[in-house]
């Protein structure tokens, strides 16, 4: 879809954009750029990249990888290999993690193929075309691309994200605005990943993750946290080695699979770390230490038996075989799901349902956002001023919402690119307002009935894409904002989690099985906690069990 007047109402230059994957339903990302006679690619992500070779009339000049994430560099090996000669660059760090997209290959033969680039050091790539990387965040060596293309009337340039984040994480400091802002590119392609979506603070969803593991082990299970190879894992590793709560912790942390290659990566690249990352790495070991508590250990296939016996913490990339070869089988066990992340396991994903079939697995998600919220999107762009913005990498239904916002549709020529679909993009001084939206408001009837209320909206309201959300369940949960009411729809995956929740409870002594709860309260008189709401799993000295079924 693209939101802007047609390109014979411009009258000077006409830039393009081919998206051949736009990160939606987790086909990769890759976008062939045209600048001029000059033609680059912007990260191949593709699990399949015939389309690029097939449409392509010739060789790109070069290619560009943002940062080593597979869905932006899975198919650059394939690409090397058809185009031994085409030039392929990254910042210096990701040049050093992408072999581990492909693991059975050898590292030298991956790392050879692309050239890394300096931080913020103009890179000449041919007479007229100028590239700079800056840290984008979300990841060590993920950068923000730059290209300047230089012609005798003007400069143009093109800005892309690729993944970012302006919060700093616990191995990466957040993209500064101050270096990007009033750069004013003539064109901004942006990661739209969360839509108009607010998060909490980045150390408040750090805090609350590290209750719930808290508060699991306490109960008595090990966790068991399936990641991506990079980056969320090693995230959760150095929050689990610093963290108050867990410092000191008679504990074993085990790590399995790929995300172990990936730790060790990591420490041959400390130089590049925060200070702060380093600092700690010269106290104790960042990775793999069995001296200091909690120990943190590499998952080998004969270790492997020992955990469950004793609640433990394993990270992993590969789940189902953990399943298949009978690991999760011992002990009791909860899975701690990522939300909001584009490769590995959600809760809808096949393995980890098989899983809460076959073991009756307590299974939740938690937020550890990688990428920033709509906030922090609507920062970058305010201080970037660009005349196009290209949102890609997110839902349909999330892009459509930046697009849909008035602040940015006064602003910006906002397009949402299908892969496939050329994007022609007309640079000029004169801006047309695009075309308003459908405002997203719809008028109703509210009745005052005996037992209960009703709220009657036009049936229109179900074109709307949101509806099909809204209405996964039939169920809603109506909540006061001020002196408005705020209706939400609870989805089947929330159901779930609170049904599973019951399930993980059921056989302790804690409030949700004890005969005086009732109402999320305590009405014990003998109980410190009579008359408070309390927690399921919460736990008082005169706690008595429900009569089992049957019995008055």
């Amino acid at each position: 879809m693209s939101q802007h007047p047609s390109g014979s109402e411009y009258s000077s230059t006409c830039l393009s954009c081919l998206p051949y994957g736009v990160g939606h339903n987790g086909d990769g990302v890759c976008f062939l750029v045209q600048l001029g006679p000059h033609r680059i690619l912007l990260d191949c992500g593709l699990r399949d990249i015939s389309p690029l070779i097939n449409q392509a009339d010739s060789p790109v000049d070069a290619v560009f990888c943002s940062h080593a994430h597979a869905d932006h560099a899975r198919g650059l090996k394939e690409l090397h290999q058809i185009f031994p000669t085409l030039p392929i660059y990254a910042s210096l760090v990701t040049k050093r993690l992408l072999p581990l997209n492909w693991p059975n290959t050898e590292i030298a033969k991956v790392a050879d193929f692309c050239e890394g680039l300096a931080w913020e050091t103009p890179f000449e790539l041919c007479e007229g075309l100028t590239v700079q990387l800056f840290r984008a965040g979300h990841l060590p060596g993920a950068a923000v691309i730059l290209l300047s293309y230089v012609t005798p009337e003007r400069i143009y340039k093109v800005l892309y994200t690729g993944d970012f984040s302006l919060s700093n994480l616990q191995l990466v400091e957040g993209l500064s605005v101050e270096a990007l802002r009033g750069l004013s590119p003539d064109i901004l392609i942006i990661e739209g990943s969360y839509g108009t979506t607010r998060h909490p603070h980045r150390r408040q969803q750090e805090k609350q993750l590290m209750q719930r593991i808290h508060e699991t082990l306490a109960d008595g299970y090990s966790v068991v946290l399936p990641v991506p190879i990079v980056g969320l894992g090693q995230e959760i590793l150095k929050l689990l080695r610093s963290h108050h709560q867990f410092t000191g912790r008679e504990l074993d942390i085990w790590v399995d699979g790929q995300v172990a290659n990936t730790c060790d990566r990591y420490l041959d690249l400390l130089s590049a770390f925060p200070l702060s990352v380093q600092n700690f790495a010269k106290h104790q070991p960042l990775f793999w230490d069995e001296r200091i508590c909690p120990r943190l250990r590499r998952l080998t296939p004969q270790q492997r038996g020992k955990i469950g016996q004793s609640p433990c913490i394993v990270l992993t990339d590969d789940i189902t075989t953990l399943y298949d070869e009978g690991y999760l089988l011992s002990g009791l066990w909860v899975i701690l799901v990522p939300t909001g992340v584009h490769e590995g396991p959600t809760l809808e994903s096949s393995e980890i349902i098989a899983l809460r079939e076959r073991l009756q697995i307590h299974v939740e998600s938690y937020l550890l956002a990688e990428h920033s919220d709509g906030r922090n999107t609507i920062q970058l762009i305010h201080n970037l001023r660009p005349q196009h913005i290209l949102f890609v990498h997110g839902s349909p239904l999330n892009l459509t919402d930046l697009t849909g916002l008035e602040e940015l549709q006064n602003r910006y020529q906002l397009h949402l690119p299908s892969a496939g679909k050329l994007v022609e993009l007309p640079i000029g001084d004169t801006f047309i307002q695009p075309a308003a939206p459908s405002s997203g408001i719809y008028e109703g009837e509210l009745n005052d009935l005996e037992t209960n209320m009703t709220i009657t909206l036009p049936h229109r309201i179900i074109d709307d894409p949101h509806w099909r959300y809204f209405a996964d369940t039939g169920l809603i949960e109506a909540r006061w904002q001020g002196d408005e009411l705020v209706l939400r729809g609870i989805p089947q995956r929330e159901l779930i989690t609170q049904s599973n929740t019951e399930k993980v409870f059921n056989d302790l002594d804690c409030c949700l099985t004890c005969s005086h709860y009732r109402g999320q309260r305590c009405w014990n008189s003998q109980s410190p906690l009579y008359g408070f709401k309390v927690t399921p799993e919460g736990y008082c000295p005169v706690f008595e069990p429900l009569p089992p079924q049957g019995e008055e």
